[in-house]
């Protein structure tokens, strides 16, 4: 297929994640304050969009507390800088079982919750994106599986539609875009609708460029959509996702380290991704043209 490179391009930082990162880097971010200023410092490098979660302050565990959440939110739009706020509502589908001969009950680590508490935090403040991990998987950072049924992902994805949210699909396979495609079908998600392509993930779809054109050639053609490796691999996949017509996506939640050895902040890799764009020939859109883009609606912070 002939090469559709995309010339206008966003970056989204994804500032802190929800994996056991916290301990391997002194840069990953875990207090609010620290995940906002880490955030704030990704947009003046050049990232249009910013995807939060928030971490326990002391422990830096993940968490889906809404204080946590409400102050994060509160502190990005109180900067003096512009940025497109992008919530995860992926948590609270954790399945830990037990042993492989006593697999019940559930194990230490198991967060299930429901659809409503699990949007919870983005009723409370209603950024601008938040993500809806599209499928279910095993995987391989410990022992657990991410559920995400289809009963789960209709009744989730209503309700981000009827907050006037934009959900972002987060497709770790190709069946998650077949699903991602069914919900669009029913009128639960509106389109053209909003994908990030999450390749190298354990056990989803390998990033070897051959799965990668599978899953860019199943997003429809009037789709938005970005795309990120894991570790090393980060930096190739940005060069890879313009080439192939899509947006970038880097940060500490995907990648620690700058080069070998060489811990990263979130706004080196910011950098670092936008010199990849702009030295391929390609201009980094502005968080008021994603907005337009994709038919975002901005909140003001709270008085």
């Amino acid at each position: 297929m002939p090469l559709a490179m995309n010339r206008n391009v966003f970056i989204t930082c994804a500032v802190t994640g929800s994996g056991s990162t916290q301990d391997r880097s002194p840069k990953v971010p875990r207090s609010p304050k620290q995940i906002a200023d880490s955030a704030i410092e990704a947009a003046k490098a050049g990232a249009a969009v910013v995807h939060c979660h928030v971490r326990d302050p002391e422990s830096g565990t993940p968490s889906r507390r809404l204080d946590l959440y409400r102050e994060v939110t509160d502190r990005i739009r109180s900067a003096d800088v512009d940025v497109v706020l992008n919530l995860t509502a992926g948590m609270g589908g954790d399945m830990v079982f037990g042993g492989t001969e006593n697999p019940l009950p559930l194990a230490t680590g198991t967060d299930m919750a429901g659809a409503a508490e699990r949007i919870a935090h983005v009723a409370e403040c209603l950024p601008e994106i938040c993500t809806l991990d599209c499928g279910t998987m095993n995987f391989a950072e410990a022992d657990y599986v991410m559920t995400n049924t289809p009963g789960m992902l209709r009744a989730m994805g209503q309700m981000m539609t009827d907050l006037g949210v934009r959900p972002e699909i987060e497709a770790f396979d190709t069946g998650h875009l077949w699903f991602a495609k069914q919900l669009v079908a029913e009128g639960i998600l509106t389109s053209p609708a909003l994908v990030q392509l999450c390749m190298g993930v354990p056990w989803g779809a390998p990033d070897d460029l051959n799965t990668f054109m599978a899953m860019v050639n199943n997003v429809p053609a009037d789709w938005n959509w970005s795309a990120f490796s894991l570790g090393r691999n980060q930096m190739p996949y940005v060069a890879a996702a313009v080439l192939a017509g899509g947006n970038v996506r880097v940060g500490l939640e995907d990648n620690l380290f700058l080069s070998k050895g060489v811990f990263a902040t979130n706004a080196q890799l910011v950098e670092k991704a936008a010199g990849i764009i702009e030295g391929m020939g390609a201009s980094l859109m502005t968080p008021a043209e994603v907005r337009k883009k994709l038919a975002l609606t901005k909140r003001a912070p709270r008085s």
